[in-house]
């Protein structure tokens, strides 16, 4: 007969040990030391951070750059995965939406 309980408390053990092996993966809100992070990886870039939110398991983060705003779209590493300029029509119709 088999026994369950020696792989279950492997298991038991190990997985809360994986979810703590990296610091950087999003929970509900990203902590003090990911804050931080990111602001210095984007201020040696120029930008200057407004907003950092969770978005599909990485990071959007609201920028501005020599008077023009961005979105960064940061993966769960910090890596930069995309930067898009926004318009002026789309920061007013998002303050409007805020209304």
């Amino acid at each position: 007969m088999f026994n369950y309980k020696k792989p279950l408390l492997a298991v038991a053990l190990i997985l809360p040990a994986a979810a703590f092996a990296s610091s950087v993966t999003p929970a509900s809100e990203p902590s003090a030391e990911v804050v931080s992070q990111i602001h210095e990886i984007l201020s040696a870039q120029g930008y200057q951070v407004e907003e950092i939110e969770l978005e599909d398991g990485g990071f959007e983060v609201e920028t501005s750059k020599d008077g023009a705003a961005f979105e960064v779209y940061m993966d769960a590493e910090l890596n930069i995965l995309k930067t898009e300029e926004e318009d002026a029509d789309t920061e007013a119709q998002d303050e409007k939406d805020d209304d």
